[in-house]
């Protein structure tokens, strides 16, 4: 069954107009016709079956048959602050496959050994976008805009906080560190890893340092791995 993102749609909703860009692709491209049945998620946890009542290419008319709420919820929170990859392929790798196992919240920090420092955050949300109709998930994960890492140590979270890096020190694997059921805020550096500094920094600001392995991975497969960590972990 076709899946349409809708963010706009409310669940009191009896009918649902799509916009032209969708009609068009529904009408056009998926050749539906009335009586066909769609999908419709909201990116807030909403699940929607609709039924098409008028099959127009600008403006097609949805009937809303049954609303789910709260679909496939998981039992934790996952924010990933990430540094830019120089290749930004590699970054928008990361997200579509993090989108596709489960995450949250993507921020984007500048770091002082960051190869990249800017990002395109409406590209990169189309790409999280398609994800998440290509895997079915209701909620849609926050991509915030690149911020200096010295401000983000500064948010408040209520949760745990981790730090993944290379140098040497006393780290913890992320297996061993994490509650199940949690907040969690995981830290991954560029490609030449977080300064000595930095990760001061970090562990000043009530951050646990942790490592994901024995392998040095880069940056884009090290927030993976932290990713698909934190979601086996809370199986």
């Amino acid at each position: 069954m076709h899946l349409f993102y809708t963010p706009d749609i409310q669940p009191t909703h009896p009918q649902y107009f799509l916009n032209e860009e969708e009609s068009k692709h529904a009408i056009r491209v998926l050749r539906l016709n009335v009586g066909d049945k769609v999908q419709l998620i909201d990116g807030r946890g909403g699940l929607y079956s609709a039924e098409i009542n008028d099959a127009h290419p600008k403006r097609t008319i949805l009937q809303i048959n049954s609303v789910t709420t709260a679909y496939n919820k998981r039992n934790h929170y996952l924010h990933i602050a990430i540094a830019p990859t120089k290749n930004i392929e590699r970054l928008e790798w990361f997200l579509e496959k993090a989108t596709e196992i489960g995450i949250d919240e993507i921020s984007l920090i500048v770091c002082q050994r960051s190869e990249r420092k800017e990002a395109k955050t409406d590209r990169l949300n189309k790409i999280i976008t398609a994800a998440i109709k290509q895997s079915l998930k209701a909620y849609h994960p926050v991509l915030n805009e690149p911020e200096l890492l010295t401000k983000l140590l500064t948010h408040e979270f209520g949760g745990q906080k981790f730090i993944a890096h290379c140098e040497l020190g006393n780290k913890t694997n992320l297996k061993q560190a994490i509650t199940p059921g949690g907040k969690y805020l995981i830290l991954i550096g560029p490609e030449g890893d977080f300064t000595p500094k930095e990760i001061d920094d970090a562990l000043s600001n009530g951050f646990k340092a942790i490592t994901l392995g024995e392998s040095r991975l880069r940056t884009e497969t090290a927030a993976l791995e932290a990713c698909f960590e934190a979601n086996f972990l809370n199986r």
